[in-house]
């Protein structure tokens, strides 16, 4: 057994045992052993023959973002009531966006925004969006990872199925307790479970959580484990004393030799950014946008805004993750950011205070994101999904510019996954908080990440291609955004 993990009783203020900072997903799912798991996926096809061989970033902006500051800013109507961020034009005739994402409006031939999409949820409760309200109450990464037989994948030992919080980027990060649906509580409990698919499906969570690798876990000293830098040190120090004893691994076959190669690569690259070009990862990060510690306890723009705690300047750093597992094999990485709930009350900002902070990073990592696929030749292979939980109501309220929760609308921007981009799908009534052309809700996101990443017409002429579940949720399930494919 290998194992990270010091002294069991400390814990981050969020509540996360130190030990649980990084385990290797899926080595040994369902009491399969690594090397057992890695000669039986020799031996037979994984997955599904219609599966695209595509992956899915879902970038969740927790707490409800506003669809009139993100992609519908309304220029038209009264100052209560259009973006109070200003407007940008996009590179579409006729187009705008809200004026912290300039960078996004000119990339937006790139990209879909669908302006009549809704969670149908005013509340805290991300599992609609997740599951597209499927009856097995299961997030799309965990239904993708049953499709695909587990929740690995067995070239390279990387998770399916994965969520990315700060902690992995910075597993020391000591971020305070908000309210409600904002702490790491929630998050593991709405993210993570794979419902009734079970905890083989489960999300893998870089910083802990999750049931994942419970017997491959690499022991190490708590006070060693508090740098990064010597963690990978000892993995490398591992790696070198198996290479140097042959005898040893004389004794082992190709699978058990598979495995330790897989566990030490996963370690020590997929979940590593710091093994990036340096430059690369400079045009992913956001910190420069604002001082984190500015916004949680003790810092001048806190004012006892609880629900601020969570809010950090990575999420540039995260998305770069996300690209890098991508690459490494996942089929599914789920990027939370927080803190996009904008009452203007006792424990929130509001619209124009948060948007000020939060919005320049939002736009800077997408993009950064965008043109890095690009580059790299992955934007037919990865498909960007940016929502949140909700929208917000369309008035502004009071001099700190407090919005409500919202059902009837959500913010949706979509990109690359091969699908049909340059386009705003959908519209919205005058003041921006209903649909006013066909609307769209969860299920059809659902299907829509379905049809990209397996073959409609293959699974509608033979459905024991997938599990019947998923196979049922494709054939009769609701349709798809139908713009996207056409």
């Amino acid at each position: 057994m290998i194992s990270i993990f010091g002294n069991e009783s400390t814990k981050t203020c969020s509540g996360i045992n130190r030990r649980e900072f990084l385990r290797v997903g899926g080595l040994a799912l369902g009491g399969l052993s690594a090397a057992s798991m890695l000669a039986g996926q020799a031996s037979a096809s994984t997955g599904s023959s219609a599966f695209k061989d595509k992956s899915v970033v879902l970038l969740f902006l927790q707490g409800g973002p506003p669809q009139i500051e993100t992609f519908d800013p309304k220029p038209n109507q009264p100052a209560n009531n259009r973006s109070c961020t200003g407007f940008v034009q996009t590179r579409l005739p006729g187009v705008q966006f809200g004026g912290t994402f300039p960078r996004l409006a000119q990339m937006a031939d790139r990209l879909a925004i669908v302006r009549s999409f809704g969670s149908g949820d005013a509340s805290h409760n991300q599992v609609p969006v997740l599951t597209g309200n499927n009856r097995m109450r299961a997030p799309m990464g965990a239904l993708m990872a049953r499709a695909l037989g587990g929740n690995v994948n067995p070239r390279t030992g990387v998770p399916t199925n994965i969520v990315v919080i700060p902690e992995a980027i910075r597993p020391e990060l000591q971020l305070g307790q908000p309210t409600g649906g904002f702490t790491i509580q929630d998050v593991l409990g709405q993210y993570i479970p794979a419902g009734s698919l079970g905890s083989n499906f489960e999300a893998f969570l870089p910083a802990g959580g999750g049931t994942l690798m419970r017997n491959l876990q690499l022991r190490m000293d708590r006070n060693r484990f508090e740098d990064r830098r010597q963690l990978l040190s000892q993995v490398d120090g591992l790696r070198r004393r198996l290479d140097s004893a042959p005898g040893d691994l004389g004794s082992l076959d190709a699978f058990q030799r598979q495995a330790h190669e897989v566990l030490l690569q996963s370690v020590a690259s997929a979940f590593d950014i710091s093994r990036e070009d340096p430059r690369v990862i400079e045009r992913y990060d956001t910190s420069r946008y604002f001082v984190m510690e500015d916004y949680h306890r003790g810092g001048p723009n806190f004012n006892n805004l609880v629900n601020q705690s969570r809010a950090t300047n990575l999420l540039g750093k995260q998305m770069l993750l996300a690209r890098r597992l991508c690459e490494a094999g996942a089929g599914f990485v789920t990027v939370i950011d927080s803190c996009w709930d904008f009452h203007a009350d006792g424990n929130n900002p509001g619209v124009p205070a948060g948007m000020s902070f939060l919005g320049p990073q939002a736009d800077h990592a997408i993009a950064a994101f965008l043109e890095d696929v690009q580059q790299r030749g992955l934007s037919d292979k990865i498909l960007l999904i940016v929502t949140g939980e909700m929208g917000r109501t369309t008035n502004k309220g009071g001099n700190r510019g407090g919005t409500d929760h919202w059902g009837d609308l959500t913010p949706l921007l979509i990109a690359g996954g091969g699908l049909r981009m340059g386009q705003v799908i959908g519209e919205s009534d005058r003041p921006g908080g209903r649909a006013i052309s066909r609307p769209y809700w969860p299920v059809n996101l659902l299907t829509t990440v379905l049809h990209t990443l397996f073959d409609a017409s293959e699974v509608r002429i033979n459905p024991a291609l997938l599990p019947a579940e998923i196979a049922t949720l494709m054939n009769n399930g609701a349709p798809p955004i139908t713009e996207l494919f056409s």
